[in-house]
Parts: C-alpha cells; structure tokens; sequence
C-alpha cells in the first residue's frame, strides 16, 4: 500500500475494505445539478465523433461503438474528470503512486434495455478480436485485472440499471478469456437467466465459464444505488452485473468508466489496433495518461495533451523516453 497523503486517499481501514470486498465507494465528487449542467454540454461533443481518436472507419461499426471510447482524449470535462484528486488520490491508494489511465468508455441503458450479464475482466482479451491480453501486469505481480472508476452522469437506481457486485469475488476467476462468445444480434433484450433479462451486447457471457455447470450465487449480490455526479471504485475482475432498465422513466441511464493500472503494466502489448465485438480501430492516435507519480518501466506509450491541445494537469510521464 502507497504511504498516506493528504487529499483525498483512502484511510487504512478502507483499503483493507477494498481488498476485501473488492469495491468501495459510493463516493460524492459532482452535485447533482452540477452534473446535469455539464452532461447537457457534454450531449452535442459526445455525437461529435469526428476528433475522436478511433472516429474513423471500422471504429464505428460492430455491437459496441468504438468512436466512443477513450473520449478523455478530446473532450476537454472528461480528460479533467480522469485526473480529478478525489479519484486519482483513492486510486493511488490502492495501486501505488504510479498510476496511468489506459481505457474510459461509456455506459448507457435506455428505457427496455436488459441488464448486463455477471462478468469478470482480467486481461480483457475476452472482447479483443484478436484474443490478445490488452493487459498484462508482470509475471510476479499480486494482482491483475484494472481498477474500474465509474461515475453516475446520470442517476442509477435500480429501476433504471444500477451495478450489482458480489463481494469478495475478485480474486478468483470463473472465465476463461481465451474462449470464444458467439454474436447473436437476435438474443439482445430476449433473454432471460435466472429469472432476469440479461445479456452481453448480443454475446452470452456464460460461454466462458470455466465450469459450464456453476452458477453465480445471486443471493450475496448488491445493488449499487448511486446518485447522480457520484462515482465507485472496483476490481474488474470482482463479479458485476447490471440490472435490467424497467422503463418506468423514459430517461436513459449513463455511466462513465475510467480504467487505471499501475505503471508496471504493460497496455496493448501485442497489439496496434483494438478489437473489440466486431469493431476495429488503429491505436495510432492512443496513449496513456500518465495520472500520478512518475514511469521507471518505459513499456508504455503516453500523451501529455488531448487531440485539440488541452494539457492533462497531471506530472510529466517521467522515465519514458
């Protein structure tokens, strides 16, 4: 664990906690009116997707729009959000004071749609096309997986999807990511598992059960209930889920997720485009965020500027030649 500081690091009591449980939070860092403001201006550069950096080509096509990853990377709020101390602090806190943000991609559930299935991400080459790791933390490493920060830009009850977790699943995987999820467009929002609409953007994530018999223990689920302009923190390898949008509000439900890793980690290590559900894109225009501390490894690639010229007020990636 990284020496306390002050701001806003977690307290020894509750790192302990997140070890534990493998998320912790929620988290105030927007007052809610604050978030609806900045939501309504952010809504005309989100459909702008011509200064995205996988705006172009295959990035559009596929189950998941690519164009809308990494946005941090041209929309001047979001690239102040993932170096936002209230987040950086906590996150350092659990991973080091060398921290990087490698990936943020945004979660909408509109009125109808169906939850989202129970999952783990270790090395995310579960929706990589090309089956690589798009991570992979060193051979000695205690932990793997990213750190997950998602903040409700708009309010997530239950009715409208919140998250689910089971606690205390994180260190063990029940996926294997090297198999294969089938694409069945026909699936979306008519399939139901233990009584719930779930899915996996028109893939069954079952399909990588390591035990094709087992079962997630739903009964130790929690819902997540958040506000609006709040955030969490988890372990992308604890069990989460979602729940279904009931479509008793006609409002849609977004969250937004910020991915940290510490700088030991190796990002895209076999890769120059990222593939993911049917959708490619050149990571020519990509690099990290260097968001705290400094980089001794110098195995990854950074930016210090979003594609317009805002600079991350975040340390100069020390290290990296």
């Amino acid at each position: 664990m990284a020496e306390q500081k002050p701001g806003f690091s977690l307290t020894p009591e509750q790192v302990e906690q997140f070890h534990r449980d493998g998320f912790i939070g929620p988290f105030d860092l927007y007052e809610p009116e604050e978030m609806e403001q900045n939501l309504r201006a952010l809504r005309p550069k989100l459909l702008n997707t011509k200064r995205a950096v996988y705006g172009q080509g295959k990035g559009v096509s596929g189950v998941t729009n690519l164009a809308n990853y990494d946005r941090h990377l041209d929309v001047e709020f979001l690239a102040r959000h993932i170096v936002r101390p209230e987040i950086v602090d906590r996150v350092a806190s659990i991973l080091g004071p060398d921290v990087l943000c490698w990936r943020s991609e945004f979660f909408p559930k509109y009125p109808g749609d169906e939850g989202t299935d129970w999952h783990q991400a270790d090395n995310f080459a579960n929706v990589a096309g090309s089956k690589q790791p798009q991570i992979e933390w060193p051979n000695d490493a205690e932990f793997g997986g990213t750190i997950t920060v998602w903040t409700a830009f708009t309010p997530a009850p239950v009715e409208m999807g919140c998250l689910q977790f089971i606690p205390g699943t994180h260190d063990v995987m029940n996926y294997d990511e090297s198999k294969t999820m089938v694409y069945d467009q026909s699936s979306i929002n008519a399939t139901e598992k233990a009584g719930v609409r779930r899915g996996f953007f028109g893939y069954d994530y079952r399909a990588l059960q390591k035990d094709p018999g087992w079962a997630p223990d739903e009964s130790a689920a929690v819902s997540q209930v958040m506000r609006q302009g709040q955030f969490i923190i988890f372990w992308s390898t604890l069990m989460h889920a979602s729940h279904p949008h009931s479509g008793l509000t006609d409002q849609m439900r977004l969250g937004y997720a910020a991915r940290y890793l510490p700088t030991s980690v190796r990002v895209y290590p076999y890769s120059d485009e990222l593939e993911e559900f049917g959708g490619s894109a050149s990571l020519e225009r990509f690099g990290n965020v260097l968001v705290s501390g400094t980089d001794t490894f110098g195995h990854n690639r950074y930016t210090e500027e979003t594609v317009d010229g805002f600079r991350f007020p975040v340390p100069a990636p020390g290290g990296v030649s």
